[in-house]
């Protein structure tokens, strides 16, 4: 089995989501990559102080379900992928095409946290339709969108992407600068991330990641410009070889003025 590296290799984004969000029996992480997250959002976006018109997604694979709540919050999602096929697969799902990765799993897991079926129903078609912006971005560029500019946004929500990405601890500070400059001053950046993981598993590729403990997040948030609001840790609760996290980080932050 060879060892790759996301940012260079990428992987296959609907094996991905299988592996790691699906709704299939044998998938074990529901506790830790989709109940957590999908709560620790809810919580922090109903107390109302992160909203605006302008929310950029930076999230690994085609992932959705960390935007399902910030559509209620939000007037525009912008969403920035690094992959072709990564852009490939979450618009088949936004065009409700034939054969689409079925998230209707993360709907009623809404359900189950407080929210009404029927409105639910409804955040459906709203996601669909707050995910009509999805660009494609090159993280080494001065303006990763380019020739796109954007203006600067309120929040940017960061899922799974930083320790894909980043070769060592000075690669992780300069990215988080780099995000910040998307903000605008006093905007709000969301991080998920998992915690001292070193590989995971997508079909037959084994990807490496950087190595990242609570602590050294914490300082290179701090240092990269942010004051940290709230953090939350979920130790790992499921079995299985296909990763070795210890834990899922969430924090929201805000960029200082």
């Amino acid at each position: 089995m060879d060892s790759k590296n996301y940012h260079e290799c990428g992987f296959d984004s609907r094996q991905f989501l299988e592996h790691y969000v699906s709704d299939s029996p044998d998938m074990a992480f529901e506790e830790d990559f989709l109940i957590f997250p999908i709560e620790s959002l809810r919580n922090t976006f109903i107390q109302g102080h992160i909203k605006g018109d302008i929310l950029i997604d930076l999230s690994l694979g085609s992932l959705v379900h960390q935007l399902y709540t910030a559509c209620d919050f939000f007037n525009n999602i912008i969403v920035l992928k690094l992959k072709d096929r990564c852009i490939m697969e979450l618009k088949r799902w936004v065009d409700a095409r034939t054969g689409a990765f079925h998230w209707g799993h993360v709907t009623k897991l809404h359900t189950d946290i407080g929210e009404k079926s029927d409105k639910l129903q409804e955040k459906e078609k709203k996601m669909r339709s707050a995910l009509h912006h999805v660009v494609k971005c090159d993280l080494e560029k001065e303006n990763m969108m380019d020739p796109i500019v954007l203006p600067p946004a309120d929040c940017v929500i960061c899922g799974w992407l930083l320790e894909n990405i980043c070769k060592n601890q000075d690669d992780y500070i300069r990215y988080l600068r780099k995000f910040s400059k998307l903000l605008k001053p006093g905007g709000h950046f969301i991080l998920l991330q998992c915690l001292e993981i070193t590989y995971y598993r997508v079909g037959r590729e084994k990807l490496f990641l950087l190595n990242c403990d609570e602590d050294f997040i914490r300082k290179a948030l701090v240092e990269a410009g942010f004051v940290i609001d709230r953090c939350e840790v979920k130790k790992r609760t499921s079995v299985s070889d296909l990763t070795d996290y210890k834990a899922v980080i969430f924090i929201a932050a805000h960029k200082e003025n």
